[in-house]
Parts: structure tokens; sequence; C-alpha cells
């Protein structure tokens, strides 16, 4: 039997767990996926993790914080500086090609900037998703560095000139439903296109308040059905 996991926390649910559990069932697959709710990372349980798994998938909050455990990262991981999927002590990012899948069919020729609501991980897949369809993205952050935006320099110019808003917070994931990102919805259009990476629930108050004021809306299982197959194909080079 093979033996597969997930490593992050908090992991009340995990769309991976699912996913993989359903389709080693589906297809017969002498396989089992396990959650592995880990609150700080140490080098003893990582590498019993790494030699006992034959993939892994990284989530919250440890995307960055696994990278010194691994050998070496590929391309797109090193560039990123984010790790989603482990296979033989290598680290990989398979959220940028679930992201790319997922918001490509709904850019329009006027969607030239974004927002990224976040720093962590996520964001950075985000970044480089972006980049890669022509669209530049400027992070939006509570305590912003140089290059960033602070939520309180969100006004009506800079929500006219961004078009695309994307949540990479876990703001409004469940079971904190009635939270969403401090961005000023009112300033909202038909023009807008809002894309969060959350996917439970289904519409985030981030995304019901975008649909309220006409703007176009995704959330983010379109990106982890995405990811996800892409993990497989890597553990079964």
């Amino acid at each position: 039997m093979r033996h597969f996991g997930i490593i992050g926390f908090p992991l009340l649910h995990s769309f991976s767990a699912k996913y993989f559990s359903e389709k080693f069932v589906h297809e017969k697959i002498d396989a089992e996926y396990s959650l592995y709710p880990i609150e700080e990372l140490t080098k003893e349980r990582v590498n019993e993790l790494l030699d006992g798994l034959d993939g892994m998938n990284v989530t919250m909050p440890h995307k960055q914080a696994i990278i010194p455990y691994l050998e070496r990262l590929d391309d797109t991981a090193a560039e990123v500086g984010a790790v989603n999927v482990i296979c033989k002590r290598v680290g990989y990012n398979t959220d940028c090609l679930g992201f790319i899948e997922s918001i490509k069919p709904l850019l329009r020729d006027f969607d030239k900037k974004a927002l990224v609501l976040g720093t962590g991980g996520a964001s950075k897949a985000v970044c480089y998703g972006l980049k890669q369809l022509g669209v530049s993205p400027t992070l939006v952050s509570r305590t912003p560095e140089k290059g960033m935006l602070g939520y309180d320099e969100l006004n009506a110019a800079v929500m006219a000139e961004y078009t695309v808003i994307v949540n990479c917070t876990p703001l409004g994931m469940l079971p904190d439903i009635d939270s969403c990102p401090a961005i000023p919805y009112e300033q909202i259009s038909v023009r807008h296109l809002l894309f969060d990476c959350v996917y439970n629930p289904e519409e985030t108050l981030f995304l019901k308040k975008g649909k309220a004021q006409g703007a176009t809306i995704q959330n983010g299982m379109g990106m982890l059905f995405g990811q996800a197959k892409a993990a497989w194909k890597i553990w079964n080079r």
C-alpha cells in the first residue's frame, strides 16, 4: 500500500484528503491519504513524514516553512518561494497551475492589474500565476512593506485601477464564515473580478459582497482540482 498525506494547521476540512481518498476508492488504487495537523514544524517530525510517505501535500501555514527541510525545489517552487507538493524530498508548487487554469477563462482584455490580499504562501503562487497571464499583481497587507499597499490605501482611484482582486487570506473560511477582507466593497463594480482561494464555503462573504455589486466571482474549488491533478502526476512519474 502507498501512503500519502497533508500537513498544515488547522486541518478541520481538507479538500486533498477527500479528493484523493475518493480517487483511491473509485480507481481501486491501493493507497491511503492521512491528515497530519502540525502546528509547528520540527526536523524530527518532518523527516519522519518524508521518510514514511510516498507523497505529501503542504498547506497553511507551512508552505514556506517546509522549504529548509527539503533537498531541493523545482524551478516553479524556487521562483515562487512556496511549496504545496513534496515527492522524494523535492518541493513543487502546483498551486500556480491550478490558479492559472481556474482564472484564465474569466480574464477580460482590460484586466491588467490585480490586488492580491495577503502575503503568505498562497499569495506567492497567485502572484506568479498572474504574471504568467500578463496581469500585474500588487500585494495588500495589514502591515505593508515596500511595494505593497495597506488596506487603508484602497481608495476609489485604486479600486477603479485594479479590476482583479484575489483573496489569499483565510478570512471567510469555515467556520469563520462571517469574516472577510477589509476592502471598500462599495467601490466594486461590474468591471471587477473577485477570486477567492477559499473553497469552503462555496460562496464566502468576500464573494457575496462582490456579487452584490455586480462583480464576476470565482471560488477556489477549480484551483484545488487543478493543483491536485498536477500533484498526482508528480507522485507517479
